[in-house]
């Protein structure tokens, strides 16, 4: 017998986005949030996609509702993986069956879609966009893009395997000697260094290339091969460690030095994407066609316009015989792990703001305030407030509403070339 009518209910639905595999909660998770107080309900079905049934989440102690209307109106905090901007142009009534004082804890990304904001503040809802989890040390477990940036550094690797017309590793057999192919990955952040892992585990030559030459060492632990070019690049890093948007000038050298390279490659991923912005080209349609017939291109940036010039989001394109793919939400084609990674860094940014079974939205902690987007009818984040030609936040409001918690230079610069900041 449940006591949710004492407990505060978190509800987790199914995806609005057919084509999104992941689940924001897996049942081994479902204890940590009991042992807190909480009591989860599940829409039916919401994790069979990801390969979690229905009883699965019974026998850990959760409900589940068929009714997504009830139970998105009779929930104190709704946990997805994709939300507002998030779902990615899917539209979705789920906004209007959020009611005031309502917690909403999902990818939001507002930094592209401000818009929707606006919509979920006007229904009083408390909105936490998980992307904008600071890069700080203690925060490391509630990262998502760091996670699915993980997942999709190694899908990459497979889709480029796979379209490949020749095999990876050194081989030496009665018929002759394979040469192993050469893969360059673009972007030595997370996405960047976990596709290097996995090109190496699959015996290939690897390369790679970052503006951070503070990153050479990360490459090369992983037996990738750091590309140097004749580029100055001091400037390139910020405070934090993470690759920072440079000038046009900059990234018009740095694809001319890079030509010759990708020339010399029979596998380039490239993982640079930008929070709210277009991913700068950094693969030209010249530097396609200097590649050999049967080369491949893997653009993790697609969902954000691309790193190469010929990519087409969503799709595979032959170009002179050089296969371009535009991969879209790389972690759904993972669900399992991708959900179980997501799961345990949605409660563990939950846990934050549970105290004594009740919820305590402490906005003197960083974490917190600096994913919060809307409070109380008042969009609270002073980046999306810039976007939507809103007024900063004058101090009195910030300290009740979560203060004008614009994300950092740090964060809203990183991750140029690094991939941590792909959709997640």
């Amino acid at each position: 017998m449940s006591n949710s009518d004492t407990e505060l209910v978190v509800a987790i639905p199914r995806e609005a986005d057919p084509k999104e595999k992941r689940v924001a909660l897996v049942p081994a998770m479902i204890p940590a949030l009991t042992k807190i107080g909480l009591h989860v309900r599940l829409q039916t079905n919401a994790g069979r996609a990801a390969g979690f049934p229905d009883q699965q989440y019974l026998d850990k102690g959760a409900e589940i509702e068929s009714d997504r209307t009830q139970l998105l109106q009779h929930a104190d905090i709704v946990l997805q993986v994709r939300a507002l901007g998030g779902n990615d142009g899917v539209e979705s009534d789920d906004v209007s069956l959020l009611h005031d004082g309502q917690v909403l804890i999902a990818s939001c990304d507002p930094l592209t879609f401000p818009n929707s904001v606006t919509a979920v503040a006007e229904q009083g809802v408390t909105a936490f966009s998980l992307e904008l989890v600071p890069r700080i040390t203690r925060a490391q477990s509630m990262d998502i893009l760091s996670s699915m940036a993980t997942v999709a550094g190694y899908r990459a690797v497979l889709l480029a395997a796979t379209a490949a017309p020749r095999m990876f590793p050194l081989m030496m057999t009665a018929a002759g000697t394979l040469k192993p192919a050469r893969v360059l990955v673009i972007g030595a952040g997370v996405a960047g260094l976990q596709a290097i892992a996995t090109a190496k585990r699959l015996g290939a030559v690897v390369y790679g290339y970052d503006i951070r030459p503070a990153v050479r060492e990360q490459v090369e632990s992983l037996g990738g091969k750091f590309v140097e070019l004749d580029l100055e690049s001091e400037q390139s890093e910020t405070q934090g460690g993470y690759a920072k948007q440079m000038d046009e000038d900059f990234y018009r050298r740095q694809r001319e030095a890079m030509k010759k390279v990708i020339a010399d490659c029979d596998i380039v991923i490239t993982t640079a994407a930008i929070p709210g912005r277009k991913a700068p080209i950094l693969v030209t349609t010249e530097m396609v066609e200097a590649m050999a017939p049967g080369s491949v291109v893997v653009d993790l940036a697609a969902e954000r316009g691309g790193n190469c010039e010929v990519t087409n989001p969503g799709e595979t394109i032959d170009h002179n015989g050089v296969a371009v793919l535009g991969p879209c939400n790389m972690p759904s084609d993972v669900p399992v792990h991708a959900s179980e990674m997501f799961s345990k860094n949605a409660v563990t940014f939950l846990q934050l703001m549970i105290e004594d079974g009740k919820l305590n939205i402490d906005l003197e902690d960083e974490i917190i305030r600096d994913t919060l987007l809307t409070q109380g009818n008042v969009i609270t984040n002073g980046r999306v407030r810039e976007l939507l030609d809103m007024e900063p936040l004058d101090p009195a409001a910030s300290s009740e509403n979560g203060g004008d918690s614009a994300v950092t230079d740090e964060s809203s610069d990183e991750s140029v070339v690094a991939g941590d900041s792909a959709a997640p």
